[in-house]
């Protein structure tokens, strides 16, 4: 039973791209546009590869993700920022864009990258390890870029 209680807690906190919350957030501001920046991916040959972000960092925000979307610009991406470090699950209900989820070390490493996730669905997708962030881009990103594990993520939120 405290497992059980402890994953509802964590699920509630961490409120991914797509999922879904009981009770439901008051009013999701799927209509209210999340703030924009801009986060640059350096890959291990050294080439750096520029994205807009949509920032989500409150429980309201990463609940509302980017559910409903039908579509994601080939530069563009969501920056789940969780403000501390720890392990992440993450899932796609909901979310009808498949997915590459790079999770993010708070000095901006990469763990790891869940590729080409499955739109709609309830499987769990986590962290290799603790992390500051997760940044989701259109699924096949990584793969193009060369994007792996112990390349680098620079934006504010990183030291």
């Amino acid at each position: 039973m405290g497992r059980v209680v402890f994953i509802f807690i964590l699920a509630a906190f961490m409120a991914p791209a797509g999922s879904v919350l009981w009770p439901p957030p008051a009013a999701a501001k799927a209509a209210e546009p999340f703030e924009r920046d801009v986060a640059d991916i350096l890959t291990g040959d050294g080439k750096r590869h520029r994205f807009r972000v949509e920032i989500v960092s409150t429980p309201e925000d990463r609940a509302q993700g980017l559910q409903g979307r039908k579509q994601l610009d080939p530069d563009a991406g969501m920056l789940f920022d969780f403000g501390v470090t720890l392990p992440v699950t993450m899932w796609m209900e909901n979310t009808f864009v498949a997915l590459d989820m790079i999770f993010i070390t708070p000095d901006g490493r990469i763990v790891n990258i869940a590729r080409a996730t499955t739109p709609e669905s309830l499987a769990i997708i986590e962290s290799a390890g603790p992390v500051r962030a997760v940044l989701e881009v259109p699924a096949g990103t990584a793969a193009r870029l060369g994007v792996k594990p112990g390349d680098r993520v620079e934006h504010r939120i990183f030291r």
